[in-house]
């Protein structure tokens, strides 16, 4: 049966092409599910509460939710873990406001933190000292620490407590995006010491101390903190705060925690992804997919997936860059490295171009963030894996794909140049020229001739034009027909 020429062809290559593909997309969907398990949680959502002991009869109506008549005061316990930035301080904005809004007694804020940005710690000792319900900062668990930005939280609250192995103070600010002057640290260290001996003074705590912690840096233990005045007092655990905390006196006002319901706030699925995403390890792991789904999908147009998911990384990288204290001279080291790498494969360098895009990409990874910032700068064990990832797929797989695209056809039109068919039928068009239909790989094509055929001859395709093959006699080495 004749079929038209170009609608049949072999599918060799393209079933190679196609294997290629799915390598690199299953190469990639792989990375995307490594970074999304980098950064799950298993922390549930769920709120708990518990009666801690019978409620006292010495009470006061000063604070929402205190009258025994009407119920058991309410306790809301918020969890801060890590470093202060814009997520932590809508989180707290957030739950102060449905605070109020169930009338709760007491808010008690768990911290851990080694500090964070100055913008969102002045946002959330606004909220505090906003705040109609009393706030108790409780330094927990054992170990942890309320550093830099914690210690202004810290003094800001309407209680100040800390669990026994705990520590807080070294307070002096930091420029993120590099070294201060000495006239802009001055500036900046005297702003900061002003703003916490205010409120230092305003809660009555030590004003001497809040300038030592900002200027010398210094750092003391809960009991040494107890004694300077810089808390209120040092509790075991949440228990024994609300224990100490019943009847204590905020001003003229008195609180009531004795059998408070205690209320697990914890920060919701949202808050927690954009404060995974702005781990410095995350944000690199998602600029990096970015630029590998944007490559993939502008070498292989049409795979969609790779593109999709490559834009999507590249803008929560870029998301997670406005709360990170990036140097984007690192960042541009790193796209000139992934550029170098794919240069070496087409350009012969001699591995100068190689050499140049793994110490540029080293040295991007090294410097995109400061070891100083509260934020963390890259581990190498992360940097390492990337840089070698990013060889290996350049130089292999990339080199791979290119070569494919060099071999010679094994599909289509252009495919059939060199191949040996059999003249079926002959129509002359002239003097010099002959057309007809010949059998070639088992299928019927249109072909063109200049010099005269037989029905049967052997014959060699040298061109095409459009869909129909332009053909000649075929000859032996010897330069002999074959007929």
């Amino acid at each position: 049966m004749y079929l038209p020429a170009g609608l049949r062809f072999h599918r060799r290559g393209s079933r190679r092409l196609k294997c290629f593909r799915s390598f690199l997309g299953l190469l990639f969907v792989s990375g995307s599910i490594l970074l999304v398990a980098a950064f799950s949680e298993t922390e549930s959502d769920s709120m708990r509460s518990d009666a801690l002991s019978e409620p006292s009869q010495e009470t006061s109506s000063d604070f929402p939710n205190t009258d025994p008549s009407l119920s058991l005061p309410l306790v809301h316990v918020l969890r801060i873990e890590g470093t202060i930035g814009p997520i932590v301080a809508d989180y707290l904005d957030d739950e102060l406001s449905h605070a109020v809004e169930k009338g709760a007694s007491l808010v008690v804020l768990e911290i851990d933190t080694p500090g964070g940005l100055d913008t969102s710690m002045r946002q959330m000792v606004r909220a505090i000292l906003a705040s109609p319900i009393p706030i108790a900062v409780y330094v927990s668990p054992d170990g942890a620490r309320a550093a830099s930005a914690g210690v202004f939280v810290l003094t800001a609250a309407h209680l100040a407590v800390m669990a026994p192995a705990t520590n807080v103070g070294a307070a002096h600010p930091v420029n993120m995006g590099g070294e201060m002057d000495e006239a802009m640290s001055e500036k900046v260290t005297n702003d900061a010491v002003a703003y916490l001996q205010s409120l230092a003074k305003q809660r009555g705590r030590n004003v001497e101390w809040s300038e030592e912690v900002v200027r010398e840096s210094v750092s003391v233990h809960a009991e040494e903190a107890l004694d300077l005045g810089v808390i209120d007092f040092v509790a075991e655990n949440l228990e024994d705060l609300l224990a100490q905390a019943d009847g204590h006196q905020v001003g003229d006002l008195s609180i009531r925690t004795a059998g408070a319901v205690i209320e697990y706030r914890p920060m919701n699925w949202r808050g927690r992804f954009l404060q995974r995403i702005t781990d410095p390890t995350v944000a690199y792991i998602l600029l990096m997919l970015g630029f590998y789904g944007l490559f993939f999908e502008l070498s292989n147009p049409g795979s969609l997936l790779p593109g999709i998911v490559g834009a999507i990384c590249l803008l929560l990288a870029f998301l997670a860059f406005q709360s990170l204290p990036v140097n984007y001279v690192g960042v541009m080291l790193i796209v000139l490295g992934l550029i170098m790498l794919l240069l070496e494969i087409k350009v012969t360098s001699y591995g100068a171009l190689s050499i140049g895009g793994v110490a540029s990409l080293v040295l991007g990874s090294l410097l995109m963030f400061d070891p100083s910032n509260p934020f963390g700068s890259l581990p190498i064990r992360v940097i390492l894996p990337v840089v070698l990832f990013s060889v290996v797929f350049f130089m292999v797989i990339v080199g791979m794909g290119l070569a494919a695209q060099r071999r010679r056809p094994f599909s289509g039109l252009d495919a059939m140049r060199g191949e040996i068919g059999k003249i079926i039928t002959i129509e002359t068009e002239g003097s010099d020229r002959y057309s007809g239909r010949l059998q070639i790989q088992g299928e019927l094509w249109e072909y063109r001739a200049s010099n005269p055929l037989q029905q049967g001859d052997p014959v060699k395709v040298v061109g095409r034009q459009g869909r129909v093959l332009l053909v000649e006699i075929w000859r032996d080495s010897d330069g002999e027909a074959q007929r």
